[in-house]
């Protein structure tokens, strides 16, 4: 971690029944950072990260937000401390157009009572008319202007993927939290997607947490990485660290020859 924690997690367990899915998890993240999560299929990665923003409340440790306590609250209140997240399947509203999803995400920040919403009130158009503004500007910046009108179901399956960043960024987060944000996408998209990446973080100033199961792209993306097996937290430390870490590649190797072994 290069600078000052907006989100840190303190020994993070969760259980599930007599199952332990992970165990002493724990992560400091500022807006410096570019962080990659990493490990096998069923170490552990996507509870982490349910962990992280809300989705799941964890049977220990704690999780703070500039070190106010935010320990079990719900996702929405995580996101309006500064915490966006992308979902391993993308989620958009397929019939509204690329624009208004990202509106949605604004709406988050800007949104109005349900009174004057339905009363139409020259404050809610204003809002709506800065909401709008701030969606087309992100779409911008994410490279899909020319396809700010069209519906997003009719898009690419990256160019959604870049829709889905864009609606979170939205939110005006301080961190980015990306489940399996390459999932699906062809090496031109990804390629696309590992440049938006660096660009959220370096240009935009948003520390960046990336879930992946491709350990050569979060090799290449991110600055530190974490590598979790079987809900332990077996390694941290620079791309480098972490592909001679013994630990590292027993988890990956061992996977490989447990697979052989029951084949």
């Amino acid at each position: 971690m290069t600078g000052q924690a907006i989100i840190e997690a303190t020994g993070l367990s969760m259980r599930f029944g007599g199952v332990v899915a992970v165990d002493n998890y724990s992560l400091s993240l500022g807006a410096d950072d570019l962080t990659g999560l990493i490990g096998p299929n069923g170490a552990g990665k996507t509870t982490a990260f349910n962990l992280l923003t809300g989705v799941l409340r964890p049977t220990g440790g704690t999780i703070s937000v500039d070190g106010r306590d935010m320990t079990g609250q719900r996702p929405h209140k995580l996101a309006r401390a500064g915490l966006a997240r992308t979902f391993q399947n993308i989620r958009l509203f397929a019939d509204l157009s690329v624009l208004e999803n990202v509106m949605c995400g604004g709406h988050m920040r800007h949104g109005s009572s349900l009174a004057a919403t339905l009363a139409y009130t020259p404050g809610f158009r204003r809002r709506e008319r800065r909401i709008a503004e701030e969606a087309a500007h992100i779409v911008d910046e994410v490279g899909l202007s020319a396809a700010i009108d069209r519906r997003a179901g009719d898009l690419s399956y990256g160019d959604q993927r870049r829709v889905e960043i864009a609606r979170a960024l939205a939110t005006a987060p301080r961190v980015l939290l990306l489940d399996e944000p390459a999932a699906g996408l062809n090496p031109s998209e990804t390629q696309t997607l590992v440049e938006l990446i660096r660009r959220i973080n370096t240009v935009m100033g948003i520390g960046v947490l990336v879930v992946e199961h491709d350990m050569r792209l979060v090799m290449d993306l991110c600055r530190r990485i974490q590598v979790i097996n079987r809900g332990h937290l077996v390694s941290e430390g620079t791309p480098a660290q972490a592909q001679a870490d013994p630990a590292v590649i027993e988890a990956y190797l061992g996977t490989r020859r447990q697979r052989r072994a029951n084949g």
